[in-house]
């Protein structure tokens, strides 16, 4: 899809890099809010995320009724919207 829209970019070698890269998404997408630039060790992505991603569907009793597989490519709408249905 990043193809087929002309949004690629070589991966940064410098935070300058970086920054420029942000920049231009942010302009292009039209972002109006700030915006924040990792260093390059992502230290911060590190820190504050969860990997992989997952899907979950927490039922009535806040109880997961249904746990995914890792993302993206564990994910499984089909799956995920028979679990939603069965927990409502």
């Amino acid at each position: 899809m990043n193809e087929k829209q002309g949004v690629i970019y070589a991966d940064a070698k410098t935070e300058g890099e970086r920054a420029q890269v942000a920049a231009t998404c942010v302009r292009n997408l039209k972002i109006d809010f700030p915006v924040l630039v990792d260093s390059m060790d992502n230290s911060v992505e590190r820190a504050y995320t969860g990997w992989p991603d997952r899907l979950y569907v927490v039922d009535k009793d806040s109880r997961i009724a249904f746990k995914g597989g890792p993302g993206p490519f564990g994910f499984k709408p089909r799956e995920m919207e028979a679990a939603l249905k069965k927990a409502l």
